[in-house]
């Protein structure tokens, strides 16, 4: 139980740390993109408004003699370092001039297909390729202007900084890793000890709880001896029985938690030890008016401790006669199904329980509020049987059947 906390611990921690990892990561590589994309959009608007050629910009800023002064380039140094070409097209969307002076990429033919291409899908600005392009139209004397920038250059960078993210995020979420699971051994250690000292009460208070039952069994007993049985004695021993079955059950949940029983894992015939035990609940079914109604899928093998799964079948059909209604159904069925053996239990009920399915395997849970003894359950039951499923690698499961049914599934 230690270790499984523990790994709840690491798997939450882990978790929250990849979780922020994602969004930083995330973060810096999509404002990287906008800013590399805005950049690109820049370039893209002034080479169009100065139609790509060099001859149309206005002079250079004035220079002062001294070493180069510190600060982003100005729209003259980013349009001489761009790679760019430059297509227009008259209003019929024929050819009317091509300069791909400012690249090695493309030829005078191609960069006229891909001009077309982008007049013809309607867009304003799009991506061929490496290449980023925005359309200008000029309403007199007519036709477009096409201006291709070479972004291959940003693409790079794009990737590089994603690579490298990844990478710094790999390393930082496997140093964090081993962090985590270092802590968490300090972390869970209160919660590990006050467990400990839980499990170590109930089997001591266990153990010390059966020698006065069993004091008061034998008193009861010799008691008879000298005076007939009455309805005191019998409800006396009535109370001794529900107690002694309450401290087995809460001994082998502490041993079972503990893993001090060890499971001796063998090849099971699961039909025939499910017909075992439901023919010794026929009397209790029939006393009741239930109906039993049976199908066992024959030669249904698998594994398990032999005593643990006839007491976890035990206390499963003990539950559904239990817990029917008077004169009501319970139906067993053992099958394959997916490849895996199942068996169903499903009794009828007057009503279905008002919480969850899985509630019903809390230890001490009865529907009951009033915790009454009329159902003659202590509440503990169906929390061994989990218990025991978990021991034999066995899936348990409770399910809501409309419109009163509550099933118990076996996956094996």
């Amino acid at each position: 139980m230690i270790r499984a906390l523990q790994r709840k611990f690491v798997l939450v921690a882990m978790s929250a740390i990849t979780g922020l990892l994602l969004v930083l990561l995330g973060t810096i590589n999509w404002a990287n993109m906008l800013m590399a994309g805005s950049q690109a959009d820049h370039t893209l608007e002034m080479l169009s408004e100065y139609e790509g050629d060099v001859a149309n910009l206005p002079p250079p800023p004035f220079q002062r003699p001294g070493p180069p002064v510190d600060g982003p380039k100005n729209d003259y140094d980013i349009f001489l370092s761009s790679n760019y070409f430059v297509v227009r097209l008259d209003r019929k969307g024929n050819i009317a001039f091509v300069d791909v002076s400012r690249t090695s990429a493309v030829g005078e033919e191609e960069a006229g297909e891909m001009a077309r291409q982008a007049v013809n899908q309607g867009a304003q600005k799009g991506q061929a390729g490496r290449f980023r392009y925005l359309l200008r139209h000029f309403p007199e004397p007519g036709g477009t202007l096409a201006v291709f920038l070479d972004t291959s250059q940003e693409i790079s960078s794009y990737i590089q900084v994603l690579l490298l993210s990844i990478g710094i995020g790999l390393g930082c979420w496997g140093l964090m890793l081993g962090a985590v699971i270092f802590m968490s051994r300090r972390a869970i250690r209160p919660i590990a000890e006050n467990i400990q000292r839980q499990k170590q009460f109930v089997t001591n208070a266990g153990h010390e709880l059966k020698t006065p039952l069993a004091i008061i069994q034998s008193n009861v007993e010799a008691m008879e001896l000298y005076q007939e049985e009455n309805k005191w004695s019998r409800n006396i021993k009535t109370q001794i029985l529900r107690l002694t079955g309450l401290v087995e059950d809460l001994l082998l949940l502490a041993r079972m938690e503990e893993r001090a029983e060890q499971s001796a894992r063998e090849k099971l015939c699961l039909d025939k030890l499910t017909a075992e035990v439901l023919e010794s609940f026929a009397p209790p079914a029939e006393e009741k008016g239930i109906s039993l109604k049976i199908s066992l899928r024959p030669n249904t093998l698998a594994e398990g401790d032999r005593a643990q799964v006839v007491q976890l079948l035990t206390i499963l059909v003990d539950n559904g006669i239990k817990y029917a209604d008077q004169g009501g159904v319970l139906e067993v069925t053992l099958e394959k199904a997916g490849g895996h053996g199942e068996l169903r239990l499903e009794n009828t009920c007057h009503s279905l329980p008002q919480v969850s399915p899985d509630k019903l395997f809390q230890r001490f849970y009865r529907e009951d509020s009033a915790r009454t003894q009329k159902s003659g359950g202590y509440g503990i039951g169906l929390s061994v049987a989990q218990a025991l499923a978990e021991a034999n690698q066995i899936k348990l499961s409770a399910q809501y059947i409309q419109p009163n049914r509550v099933r118990l599934l076996l996956r094996f």
